[in-house]
């Protein structure tokens, strides 16, 4: 009995050594993922930021699935899923977007340089739009269910393998 209890500090010892480096080898997900899905889209009613282009307002999100995309002009990530979002327009896709923190000026230049997908284009100067939908920064992507219900997140950039799952969850949304 006097020898289990003088190796006890040592085995102790390794058990916490075992969870704490297992934490730095496999840290857990730090996603934050929106509250919102499930639920209908909050309200918004966001002024248009280009001329000849409406604004976005969740009365007009409703009738028909589609996307809507939180995006900036400033953002690299955006710049690399703008082949994606027109790919996806061109299947037939409705995509609204919301500017995040943005000027008309340097809007209408990336959608030059990039292509122009949308539909719609909402100005969230303050990002009250962007926090009320559940998202933690740009790019992000929500499926809108025809009845204006946030029916899935897409977090990040959508690169080509994510196009597929994004055109499954519009099918879904029907």
């Amino acid at each position: 009995m006097r020898r289990v209890l003088i190796w006890a500090p040592l085995a102790l010892f390794a058990l916490v050594f075992a969870l704490v480096a297992g934490g730095l080898i496999r840290p857990g997900d730090r996603t934050v993922h929106s509250a919102m899905v499930g639920k209908p889209l909050p309200a918004l009613v966001l002024p248009a930021l280009l001329p000849g282009k409406p604004g976005v307002s969740t009365a007009e999100l409703k009738g028909k699935p589609r996307l809507l995309n939180v995006f900036a002009s400033w953002c690299l990530p955006c710049i690399a899923e703008a082949p994606q979002l027109m790919k996806l327009k061109e299947a037939g896709v409705e995509i609204d977007g919301i500017a995040i923190r943005d000027t008309s000026e340097a809007v209408q230049a990336f959608l030059a340089r990039n292509g122009d997908p949308y539909t719609r284009i909402g100005d969230d100067k303050v990002s009250r739009a962007q926090l009320a939908l559940g998202s933690s920064g740009v790019p992000e992507t929500f499926v809108i269910n025809a009845e204006g219900r946030i029916a899935y997140q897409h977090i990040g950039d959508i690169r080509e393998e994510h196009v597929a799952e994004l055109l499954a969850q519009l099918e879904k949304a029907k």
